[in-house]
């Protein structure tokens, strides 16, 4: 236990996982992270017989206090708000393998969001992240019951708004089905190109588009509902915002099939599609360039220059 960075390491990923899910930020996760890194180089780590449940209640208590500030910007934050997406998600994955484990879709994390900070905290470690409850008592410090009764209030809630699509790839695949790559080449062509009627087949007729720009680029400050309505903003928003040195990747965001907009610059748009059958069911469209820098053009382009 002398090295604490080799002792600290098997961790840092389950940590950042849970962190992600309670604060809904990579780069604020990354700080709870660190946060609770330092806190185990300055503990006398010999005493602590379970690293793993001092480690997950050190993150934890570090997010709620975290979420206080949080609750505080999303009151303030311009238009809808979304989790920063996140492409590397089987690394974010508890070691469970159960389907809520791995599912980051932006669907569960907006439900997520809407709980009570403590309700979130024993969700998360209970359901998700397989603690006790007497585990979770002693991270969260309040009686077993106490937290029986958190969890299972969440859970109602979970339970109550379940993903209106399908997740179609399971979160450890890189790999996007070839139907979806198939509907979402097609709907990229259709908002490229203007073409409504064609854009409005794709859509599910109770579509809902919610986009991010956080104030600081042009996005829609409501949520738009339905597929005309949808249709109209996504051709408008394209015919004025597309660049000729924009270029487009296909990519699993949160585990849903997605595209990613690069600019010469970096990414300026993720949008993670939500399908079910043939048609989009939801569209997240993350602008907000501060959600947006910790995602790198990595991938090979599919598509390049305007259609």
């Amino acid at each position: 236990m002398s090295n604490p960075a080799a002792s600290f390491e098997p961790y840092r990923w389950r940590l950042l996982g849970l962190a992600y899910r309670m604060l809904g930020s990579m780069a604020d996760a990354e700080d709870a992270v660190q946060e609770t890194y330092l806190r185990w180089h300055a503990a006398h780590r010999e005493k602590v017989s379970d690293p793993r449940a001092f480690l997950m209640t050190t993150t934890t208590r570090i997010c709620l206090d975290m979420l206080t500030s949080a609750r505080a910007r999303h009151e303030e934050y311009v238009g809808p708000w979304l989790p920063e997406p996140v492409v590397e998600t089987a690394a974010l994955a508890p070691d469970s393998g159960t389907e809520l484990a791995e599912d980051l879709s932006f669907a569960l994390l907006l439900t997520l969001d809407r709980l009570s900070p403590l309700e979130r905290a024993a969700f998360l470690l209970h359901d998700v992240f397989d603690f006790s409850f007497s585990e979770v008592a002693a991270a969260l410090e309040r009686s077993e019951a106490a937290c029986r009764q958190l969890a299972a209030r969440a859970r109602a809630h979970v339970r109550a708004v379940p993903p209106r699509g399908t997740i179609a790839p399971p979160a450890r695949s890189s790999e996007i089905d070839a139907k979806h790559t198939q509907l979402m080449s097609a709907f990229v062509a259709a908002t490229r190109s203007g073409d409504l009627n064609a854009l409005t087949q794709l859509l599910a007729s109770d579509v809902r588009v919610v986009t991010d720009g956080g104030g600081k680029v042009a996005a829609s400050l409501n949520v738009l509902d339905g597929a005309d309505r949808a249709a109209q903003f996504l051709v408008g928003v394209t015919r004025k915002g597309w660049r000729e040195d924009f270029t487009l990747r296909f990519a699993t965001i949160n585990g849903q099939p997605g595209v990613i907009v690069d600019g010469p610059e970096g990414p300026v748009q993720t949008a993670a599609f939500e399908i079910e059958g043939d048609v989009i069911r939801a569209l997240y469209v993350v602008r907000n360039p501060d959600k947006l820098r910790h995602l790198a053009a990595t991938s090979v382009p599919h598509e390049s220059g305007p259609a």
